[in-house]
């Protein structure tokens, strides 16, 4: 009797090698960040798709085995994670609380906020609200992972218990510690959006996508998450299969920028391509910026400007940011290098207004035409080449 309980308890039921247990966790853990990213981020929380009943019940199974997370409590407090991002309110921003709270204690402040009855009055709604919610997943949280943890000791033996200590750690290690805080902190950013939020990396595979935040923090009701050519997004590469055999039905994704031949001036059909696709611009206009500044540099290095070149060269981390942002020194050195740069002044300045002209809500659809016509042709008489061209550019947006 003892032979055989070590026996089994040496191998379980599979008796398998130690490289097949291996891949084995990472096909599971894969499938529990596939359930997160698609069901609890991108259906429940954004309602970016619909999934089949059949596809909704087995990731809240599957969640409920591998996570014990409850879809209301994740997904209303991603929702306040949107709604008061970089604030005190924000349940797990870097910004506010530091980056290694939220990257060691990610798991902790998620079951902290999950406590906050108001949260889930105000966030939850429209999460599922059936009888086997309410009976078992939100009654039974640790029965889930108990069943779990009996499964992979059946299957594998003793090192079960590894693979199920993997299977707890992997969302509290990657969602909610890395994402929620390398994904404010540290990376790149395709746009300019009024949070912190970066891409972590171009290609979305180890968190299903989760790696491109800051395309989701612009886009966040899009089911997809890579923006560029370059980048590639998992998530959406499976939401794309359900979907073609009919086991998902995409509401919606980010605006793909379409230009249409030149027009003499902006039309309400313009206006309205460049308002659904203000982040792209306002992304190209930025590059149309530092490739300014550079030749600015240059042209102080080659024409031995050192003291101009000094001040150009400090201050190119943080010009690009919204003037709001900048410390009163740096507001102070604009002076100084616009004193240097008319070219630099004009594309500042009408950085300032082609980004006020949505925030104008207030301005009916006239009032707003007149004023990206009036800037395109304050561009087109800057007589700076490259505004001009992206003047021109802009009004082909359709």
């Amino acid at each position: 009797m003892l032979d055989s309980l070590l026996g089994f308890l040496s191998t379980g039921l599979l008796d398998w090698s130690g490289w097949k247990i291996f891949f084995f966790t990472l096909a599971v853990t894969h499938v529990t960040i596939a359930a997160v990213t698609i069901y609890l981020h991108r259906c429940q929380a954004h309602r970016a798709l619909d999934v089949h009943p059949i596809v909704a019940h087995f990731f809240r199974l599957w969640l409920w085995m591998t996570t014990g997370m409850i879809t209301s409590e994740w997904a209303a407090i991603h929702r306040k994670h949107h709604a008061k991002c970089e604030t005190p309110e924000d349940p797990h921003s870097p910004q506010t609380r530091g980056l290694w709270k939220v990257l060691a204690e990610g798991a902790e402040l998620y079951r902290a906020e999950a406590k906050n009855e108001e949260t889930l009055r105000k966030f939850s709604h429209g999460t599922p609200n059936d009888w086997i919610e309410n009976h078992v997943y939100k009654r039974f949280p640790i029965l889930g992972i108990s069943m779990m943890m009996i499964i992979d000791i059946a299957l594998f033996g003793a090192i079960g218990l590894t693979v199920w200590a993997v299977q707890m750690v992997w969302i509290p290690f990657w969602a909610a510690g890395v994402v929620n805080g390398l994904g404010h902190y540290w990376g790149y950013r395709n746009f300019n959006c009024a949070d912190a939020s970066t891409n972590l990396l171009p290609w979305g595979i180890i968190i299903g996508g989760e790696e491109l935040h800051n395309n989701h923090h612009t886009y966040a009701t899009s089911a997809k998450l890579s923006n560029k050519w370059y980048e590639f997004d998992i998530g959406w590469l499976y939401i794309r299969t359900l979907s073609f055999v009919g086991l998902a039905k995409v509401k919606k994704i980010a605006p793909t920028p379409k230009l249409s031949k030149v027009k003499a001036a902006c039309d309400d059909d313009t206006l309205q391509a460049v308002l659904s696709n203000r982040y792209e611009v306002m992304a190209r206009y930025a590059k149309t910026f530092k490739r300014a500044y550079g030749e600015e540099l240059a042209r102080f290095k080659e024409k031995r400007q050192h003291g101009e070149y000094q001040l150009f060269r400090g201050a190119r981390k943080w010009l690009h940011h919204d003037e709001a942002s900048l410390q009163e020194p740096q507001k102070q050195q604009l002076g100084e290098i616009f004193a240097h740069s008319n070219a630099v002044k004009t594309y500042y300045e009408l950085r300032r207004e082609l980004a006020g002209i949505w925030d104008r809500s207030n301005a009916s659809r006239e009032q707003l035409l007149g004023q990206l016509q009036n800037w395109c042709h304050r561009a087109e008489q800057s007589g700076i080449h490259a505004l001009q061209e992206f003047a021109t550019r802009l009004r082909r947006y359709a």
